[in-house]
């Protein structure tokens, strides 16, 4: 979340805020519903809607979005995310991370990806309902261009060699597996067809019975990675897909990992960002997220100058004047008063459901909003700009439960804000450490 909260009126279904709500309370960032909340971001509204309709037209798009640990970086792109898929994209969110999924290894990243595809009708992994519906409208096609019953399979296998023949001259095992998975869904063996899909979705370790059966062998590595994305591109356009969107998460963990590692990873990215340049990717808008560190230091993207050069943004200028068409763009954190903004947002959000929404919004009152966000912040050692995660969660969870649960619970009498290591993230645990352990609220 990046900015300050507007008051303007609540309209969401029960379901949609008491996800956000609950969300909140667990100290995450909601899934889904983070338009409710998601005032002040209209100034990247009209740029970024631009960049998904050419996406969605049939461009590609690659973004970085900068920020300190708690300006909102995963708030933003799920936000974003949320955006893509009401206009029909299909949305991946990947969490970049040494052990799991480090950039360097492409084969990885792409499994990733499988394993959290999602659309608005189906929650990840999304692979299987999408090939099902663009064999379904292979069919169609197939039949509306005169093809009988009995030459169906024929025609749709035609159909499939044209709209991945570009395809095939990259990844040829990827329309193979295609064909494969269709045969033994047509057999009936299930089983099979769930392994061969598997391995369409880059995952190792498939049966070599399964992987015979659909005429592939091995597994997908880095550069056969690259094929199957651009694959799977045209697997969503054809199903009735816009595009699609994916998140690269927290690539600034780059900077922790092993020196030769950290170089392929940074070149990997350049990679990427250079098919995306260059057309091959048709459909795709990429996001990668990371820390000022990341994108300005030494052990980051500094370190590879062909890197360097395709993400330089100027960023000297007044954050009002940031151009949100740039390559980057700048999330500039909370302020103590657009915290408490988000915090009267929040408490409207959860009027709407409350028990008793009159005594919510007398007890939680604007000016103790704010004297909440004061003291989270001086729990931070003053760093407002992390505070936002802890401090709804305190919001919701200490304050406003109570309030609507306990008829005698007034927060200003009842509540003193506490912080303990155990609840916090280690960038939150180590400004905590400077302050005090308990910030009684001046009232």
């Amino acid at each position: 979340m990046t900015t300050a909260a507007s008051s303007r009126p609540v309209q969401a279904s029960a379901v949609r805020r008491r996800a956000v709500i609950d969300a909140l309370r667990r100290g995450a960032v909601p899934e889904s519903g983070l338009d409710l909340l998601a005032t002040g971001l209209d100034r990247f509204e009209a740029a970024l809607d631009g960049e998904l309709n050419s996406v969605a037209s049939g461009a590609s798009v690659f973004k970085a979005v900068r920020g300190e640990y708690g300006s909102g970086k995963t708030f933003f792109t799920r936000w974003l995310g949320e955006r893509a898929k009401r206009l029909g994209f299909a949305v991946a969110e990947i969490q970049v991370s040494e052990t799991e999924t480090p950039l360097h290894r492409l084969e990885t990243v792409y499994r990733r990806l499988t394993e959290r595809l999602t659309t608005a009708s189906f929650p990840s992994s999304a692979l299987r309902p999408i090939v099902d519906a663009w064999f379904y409208a292979l069919e169609e096609d197939a039949l509306a261009a005169g093809a009988t019953e009995d030459a169906l399979a024929e025609e749709v296998e035609k159909l499939l060699s044209t709209r991945l023949a570009e395809v095939s001259r990259h990844a040829p095992s990827f329309a193979t597996a295609l064909l494969g998975y269709r045969a033994a869904l047509a057999k009936g063996d299930e089983a099979t067809a769930a392994a061969i899909l598997a391995w369409l979705g880059g995952q190792p370790h498939v049966a070599a019975a399964a992987r015979r059966s659909a005429g592939v062998r091995g597994n997908l590595d880095h550069f056969g990675a690259l094929g199957f994305l651009q694959g799977l591109l045209t697997v969503l356009r054809d199903s009735g897909h816009r595009g699609l969107f994916v998140v690269l998460d927290e690539v600034e963990t780059l900077q922790r990992v092993r020196s030769d590692a950290r170089d392929k990873a940074l070149n990997a990215l350049r990679q990427l960002i250079d098919e995306v340049h260059s057309g091959r990717f048709p459909g795709l808008y990429l996001v990668i997220t990371g820390t000022p560190a990341f994108y300005d230091g030494r052990q980051g993207v500094q370190r590879l100058a062909p890197l360097a050069q395709r993400l330089a943004t100027d960023f000297t200028t007044d954050p009002r004047f940031d151009n949100p068409r740039a390559v980057q763009l700048r999330l500039p954190g909370f302020t103590q008063e657009s915290l408490a903004a988000l915090g009267t947002a929040v408490r409207d959000l959860y009027t709407a459901s409350a028990d008793a929404p009159g005594r919510v919004t007398a007890l939680a009152d604007d000016a103790y909003i704010a004297e909440l966000a004061r003291a989270v912040g001086g729990a931070l050692a003053g760093k407002a700009g992390v505070a936002p995660r802890l401090f709804l969660k305190k919001l919701v969870g200490d304050v406003l439960d109570r309030i609507d649960q306990f008829q005698e619970f007034d927060p200003r009498k009842h509540y003193r804000l506490t912080v303990a290591a155990g609840e916090l993230t280690d960038v939150e645990r180590n400004l905590a450490a400077a302050s005090a352990d308990g910030i009684e609220l001046e009232v």
